[in-house]
C-alpha cells in the first residue's frame, strides 16, 4: 500500500545500565515481532541502528543493544528515537488488516462525496482503533475504524459513512 514509508515499531525510552543498552517502548506485537528485523532507521547514509541483542524486559517493553552504541552516554543520546523499518519490509496482511502507517496521510471522503480532509493519526483507547481526521479548515474529528463507519480504504483514500462526518 504505502511503499517504503517508514513504520515505527518501537521507541527508545532511555539507557539501561552502563554498557550501552537501551530500554524500548514497543508499538507492535511484542519482542518476537521486533526480532524479525536487524536494522532500523536505515537512511542509506549509514545513519541506521543495527540490532545486536534484544530481550523482553518483563514489563511489556524490551532491552536492546545496538552495534553503534558503545556506552551509556551514547545510549542516553538515543532517548526519544523512534525505531523504524520500511513498510515494504513488513509482513503481508490479511484482507481488512492494516498498518497505522498505511492509513495516516490518506484523504477522507464521505459517502455523500464531501472531502473530509486527511487522516492524521490512529489512536486506540481500548475499544479499537479510532481515526483522527483533520478537515481542510484545521478542525479535527474522530471516526471509529469499524465497518459501519469506514466503508472501505485503499492506498489513496478512506470512504467514511456520511453520518460519522457530521
Amino acid at each position: 500500500m504505502a511503499g517504503d514509508k517508514p513504520v515505527t515499531l518501537a521507541a527508545v525510552t532511555g539507557a539501561h545500565g552502563v554498557t550501552g543498552e537501551v530500554r524500548l517502548k514497543l508499538f507492535g506485537e511484542g519482542v518476537e515481532a521486533l526480532k524479525r528485523y536487524r536494522a532500523f532507521n536505515d537512511d542509506g547514509c549509514g545513519g541506521g541502528l543495527t540490532l545486536k541483542k534484544l530481550r523482553d524486559d518483563g514489563k511489556g517493553g524490551a532491552i536492546a543493544r545496538f552495534e553503534e552504541v558503545p556506552d551509556r552516554t551514547a545510549a542516553e543520546k538515543l532517548r526519544g528515537t523512534a525505531l523504524t523499518v520500511p513498510r515494504s519490509a513488513m509482513p503481508e496482511l490479511e484482507e481488512d488488516e492494516y498498518y497505522h502507517a498505511d492509513l495516516i496521510g490518506l484523504r477522507a471522503v464521505s459517502t455523500s462525496g464531501e472531502d473530509l480532509g486527511e487522516c492524521v493519526a490512529v489512536e486506540n483507547f481500548g475499544a479499537g482503533d479510532v481515526l483522527e481526521i483533520e478537515r481542510p479548515d484545521g478542525k479535527r474529528f474522530m471516526v471509529p475504524m469499524k465497518g459501519a463507519a469506514v466503508l472501505e480504504w485503499d492506498h489513496e483514500r478512506l470512504l467514511i459513512e456520511a453520518v460519522y462526518a457530521e
